[in-house]
C-alpha cells in the first residue's frame, strides 16, 4: 500500500463531466472521500461538471455505474465506497464482486472507472485512508481521474479512432 497520494496530474482544460458513485453505507467515510474527491477535482478539472450519485451500498455501486454508461457516458467514473471486515467472509465476497463488476465494466465500455470501493480491516483504517491527509483516497481517486482523462485525450489527439471499426458496449 501507498503511503503517499499520487502526484497531481495537470490541470483539464476543456469542459469534461466525470461521475462519482458512491454508497452511503460507512457514511461517515464515504461523504469524507466524495467530498475530498470533489474538492480534489475542483482544482484538477475547474471547467469540469461533477455529478454525484448515491447508492445504499457498495454492492450496488457496479449496478449503477453501468446504468451511467448506458446513458450520455462521463468521461470518467469515480465509484467510492468502505466496506469494513466483520467476522464473516461477507466484506471479501463484495469486495470481489465490486472489484470483478467494475474491472469488466470499464474493460468493455472502454471508459475509465475509478476503483476506490475500499476493503478494510477496521475503522481506524477508514480513518485513515478516508478522512486523514496524508493516504485519501478520495483525493487519490480524483487524481486518478484526471490523469486517465488527460492520458485519454491526448490519445484521441495522437491516434483518433477508426471509424469503420464497430466497438462493443458492457454487456
Amino acid at each position: 500500500m501507498s503511503q503517499a497520494l499520487m502526484q497531481k496530474p495537470r490541470i483539464i482544460g476543456p469542459k469534461v463531466r466525470i461521475c462519482i458513485v458512491a454508497s452511503k453505507y460507512n457514511e461517515q467515510y464515504t461523504d469524507a472521500l466524495v467530498n475530498n474527491a470533489i474538492e480534489e477535482l475542483g482544482e484538477l478539472v475547474p471547467l469540469g461538471r461533477v455529478d454525484l450519485i448515491r447508492v445504499p451500498g457498495a454492492f450496488e455501486i457496479p449496478m449503477m455505474v453501468a446504468n451511467v454508461l448506458d446513458r450520455d457516458a462521463p468521461a470518467c467514473i469515480i465509484a467510492l465506497g468502505v466496506i469494513i471486515r466483520g467476522s464473516t467472509e461477507h466484506a471479501e465476497l463484495v469486495g470481489r464482486s465490486v472489484t470483478d463488476a467494475l474491472q469488466g465494466l470499464a474493460v468493455s465500455s472502454m471508459r475509465p472507472i475509478i476503483h476506490e470501493v475500499l476493503l478494510v480491516s477496521d475503522e481506524k483504517q477508514a480513518y485513515a485512508r478516508c478522512i486523514s491527509a496524508p493516504l485519501n483516497r478520495g483525493r487519490e481517486a480524483a487524481r486518478a481521474a484526471a490523469a486517465m482523462i488527460d492520458v485519454l485525450q491526448e490519445l484521441d489527439r495522437s491516434m483518433p479512432r477508426n471509424p469503420n471499426i464497430k466497438r462493443q458496449r458492457h454487456a
